[in-house]
């Protein structure tokens, strides 16, 4: 890895990283002040039994709720506003990182410095993996923040907090990974960013049919969402096998890029 390539990649991210990290604890810190305020009442709704099938919907949709603290910290990680805002930051940058240097012509620039491709490639990988860890830390930070100032933290536990950011981190590292071997496996951003989110946008639908539609379950193994269960982990069940599979795509991932870019004819662009 280059020391310097990190540092100077960290410089040119570090705005939209801190935004996205605002947003995302802001987003995070909002829902157990909603759960403080709203949720106890609404959670006696639900157990009275009225509307309990829209409820059980929108629970079975976003694998969390609002009706307790540990369905809240579930739903501010699982919730679509959140992972389209850590999609931003990480995916965005990862299939952007080689096709868009490429692209604009400045990865001939990069490579023509004493740094091989693999340390290339490598540097690239440790920046995405740190901002998965750095925006899921800023979700989770704000919502710990919201349930500690609230007054509602008291059945959440520490290990369970980092085992989530840790599933987090593997669904998130591994999508950036994808992404990555996109990105260095062609020379325009277009089909890169189609790679990216085309495994993003449809892991995340099948795990969203597969929920809802009984018929279509079995196709929930096909997707890396199937891995992410923040749910099971803050009921006391966490699934080794989940990171183990997240970890086998990320190899796989890593394990093509190392294969095509060293080997790709990368003559200046037309």
């Amino acid at each position: 890895m280059s020391g310097i390539l990190f540092r100077r990649t960290w410089a040119a991210q570090r705005v939209r990283l801190l935004l996205v990290m605002l947003a995302l604890a802001v987003w995070g810190f909002l829902l157990p002040v909603v759960y403080a305020t709203f949720g106890k009442e609404i959670g006696t709704l639900v157990q009275s039994g009225a509307f309990a099938n829209v409820f059980d919907v929108l629970s079975r949709f976003t694998g969390g709720d609002v009706f307790s603290i540990r369905g809240t910290v579930a739903l501010g990680l699982v919730h679509p506003i959140a992972l389209a805002l850590v999609a931003i930051q990480v995916i965005g940058f990862a299939a952007a990182a080689v096709a868009g240097e490429r692209q604009r012509g400045t990865l001939e620039v990069l490579l023509a410095r004493p740094l091989e491709r693999r340390v290339l490639y490598a540097t690239l990988l440790a920046a995405t993996v740190l901002f998965a860890a750095l925006t899921e830390a800023a979700v989770l930070g704000g919502i710990v923040a919201g349930a500690l100032l609230f007054g509602v933290a008291g059945d959440l536990r520490a290990i369970d907090i980092a085992l989530c950011w840790l599933n987090a981190v593997a669904l998130f590292g591994t999508l950036g990974a994808i992404s990555l071997a996109a990105s260095v496996s062609f020379d325009r951003l277009g089909p890169a960013m189609g790679i990216a989110l085309g495994v993003t946008l449809v892991g995340y639908a099948v795990e969203f049919l597969g929920t809802l539609w009984p018929d279509a379950a079995w196709l929930r193994p096909y997707s890396p969402f199937r891995y992410f269960q923040p749910t099971r982990i803050l009921a006391g069940t966490f699934e080794l096998g989940d990171l183990l599979v997240l970890g086998a795509i990320f190899a796989a991932a890593v394990a093509w890029a190392a294969w095509v870019f060293p080997r790709r004819d990368l003559a200046a662009p037309s």
